[in-house]
């Protein structure tokens, strides 16, 4: 990507391949050993994990202390949700599976596909998350339920192969961003064979408003609008239907919803919104 960014210490970045370049190293490392570029790498997610080992399996500690958004959060997935799977499944009767990436505690899972969905696996790289949310839901009484969350991964996206022909949604939410473009594009690609005919992707994720900005915290990038579409491309991916979601507060970034699927639709909906610009509050999982 050719955009200019930033990070949150007040760098400017020309490109995020100069951005990418420095903190992973460029596809030849720029003259390191590919030692040094796996080590550069392996530095990169664990300072990630790191952070959010540090942070209570709460909704507070998951939403970066903004716990409060959580009922707005979920009214407008849902709103955006439901249309899509009316239009790519109808009203008959198929059982609907989904994945929930970067899952948390669950909240997601429990709060929205748990609703829509009759089995919704979860898949989170941080142990006392994923153990959080298997707590609140796979007790006993529900193992019959018609509607329950049946397996949980704790493996890293980038390293997470979904079994094939599994979901009908793969729901992406305010966790892509701990992932470098390299390994966001293998993830997707990866991901697609886990989809059903007719299947797609939710990616709901904050948005800069120009290029890039890097959290240096957490090791995470948050992408503007036009650097997801150029991945989505890259991924082999279609864009569906976008909207923005309403409601946050001021001080966050805007956060957008992008459906994404594998086979080029005839007629898209842009989902034009109004364009804000972005704020340095993050939402972070």
């Amino acid at each position: 990507m050719d955009a200019a960014g930033l990070d949150t210490e007040g760098r400017d970045f020309a490109s995020a391949r100069e951005m990418w370049k420095e903190e992973l190293g460029s596809e030849d490392c720029g003259g390191e050993s590919n030692d040094a570029c796996r080590a550069k790498r392996r530095d990169w997610y664990q300072k990630g994990i790191a952070y959010w080992q540090g942070v209570e399996a709460s909704m507070d500690g998951v939403l970066g202390g903004y716990g409060h958004v959580n009922d707005t959060d979920v009214k407008g997935s849902e709103a955006f949700l439901k249309p899509l799977l009316l239009e790519r499944f109808g009203t008959g009767s198929r059982r609907l599976a989904a994945l929930d990436c970067g899952s948390g505690i669950g909240r997601v899972t429990k709060n929205l596909l748990l609703r829509h969905f009759n089995e919704v696996d979860l898949v989170e790289p941080v142990s006392h998350f994923l153990e959080a949310a298997r707590e609140k839901l796979a007790p006993e009484d529900q193992k019959f339920s018609e509607h329950r969350a049946v397996n949980f991964y704790c493996v890293p996206l980038q390293e997470f192969m979904p079994q094939v022909g599994r979901y009908d949604v793969i729901w992406v939410q305010w966790c892509i961003g701990q992932l470098p473009d390299d390994d966001f594009l293998s993830f997707f690609k990866q991901a697609k064979v886990g989809l059903k005919p007719n299947g797609f992707f939710v990616v709901k994720e904050n948005t800069a408003r120009t290029g890039f900005v890097l959290d240096k915290e957490d090791n995470s990038i948050t992408r503007s609008d036009s650097y997801f579409k150029e991945l989505f491309k890259q991924c082999g991916l279609f864009l569906y239907r976008t909207k923005d979601q309403k409601g946050f507060p001021e001080e966050l970034f805007p956060v957008k919803m992008y459906a994404l699927v594998t086979d080029k639709p005839k007629s898209t909906n842009s989902g034009k919104g109004k364009s804000r610009r972005y704020k340095p509050g993050v939402i972070k999982s």
